[in-house]
């Protein structure tokens, strides 16, 4: 028997993955089969304004931000945009692009963030040529950790984030499993399941509290026209022994 588990070696009654069918070798950051497609550059359907994370002001709406040539672009003071579902262990890819020309520097230049569930921050920043603190760049887990590595594009390129997102696992206010990230900046890896202090806080120690076992996704309106494109994600089961 397999140490913890309910198989035998090479047990033939051992459940088989599910057959997934993978994006084109042409287009590997199209979506695969079993993905939820949350913007394909159509339509905002799958989305809704929400509380900004910068005023802890709002509530839900229309989304007001803009949706040009199959892109979605930040329209600055009108709050950030939340998925109308719920998720919580996630496999998502997003692809994102810094203004051009660049304006303003460190947190004020390309500034804004995907947020899992609403509360865990990768920071998104226009990571070209823009010194900042550690772990508020691009690809950092705001306010707790640094990217391994800055791998990001020049403003007006595209940069890509693949994201393996584990939530954390409450009882009540007690936390029994804290959150963890896995990351990938444009191919190169800048977070190694890397575990989460708590959701993001400003200038403070993340710590845990009670939450929700599922939240939306959310992207941050930091007041700076950053533009998103290929959205998608797939829902994981973590939980479950293989």
């Amino acid at each position: 028997m397999l140490p913890g588990l309910p198989w035998h070696v090479h047990d033939p009654d051992r459940p088989h993955p599910p057959v997934v069918t993978p994006a084109p070798a042409s287009s590997p950051a199209a979506p695969p089969s079993d993905a939820i497609v949350l913007f394909n550059g159509t339509d905002l359907s799958a989305w809704q304004s929400h509380y900004s994370t910068i005023t802890r002001a709002g509530r839900p709406g229309p989304v007001e931000w803009k949706l040009v040539d199959g892109v979605v672009e930040v329209v600055p003071h009108t709050g950030d945009i939340a998925t109308k579902k719920s998720f919580k262990d996630v496999q998502l890819h997003i692809e994102w692009s810094a203004p051009t020309p660049p304006v303003g520097n460190s947190q004020n230049r390309g500034n804004s963030g995907v947020l899992l569930m609403g509360l865990y921050e990768i920071q998104v920043l226009d990571p070209w040529e823009n010194p900042t603190y550690a772990d508020g760049q691009a690809g950092a887990i705001y306010g707790q950790w640094p990217p391994l590595a800055n791998p990001g594009r020049k403003p007006g390129e595209w940069n890509s984030y693949d994201i393996i997102f584990e939530a954390p696992r409450m009882d009540g206010d007690k936390l029994l499993r804290p959150a963890y990230a896995t990351v990938f900046f444009n191919g190169v890896l800048v977070q190694n399941h890397q575990e989460l202090m708590g959701p993001m806080i400003y200038r403070a120690v993340a710590h845990y509290s009670a939450q929700p076992a599922e939240a939306p996704l959310v992207l941050q309106n930091h007041n700076s026209p950053v533009r998103f494109r290929n959205i998608w994600l797939r829902e994981l089961s973590l939980d479950t022994s293989h």
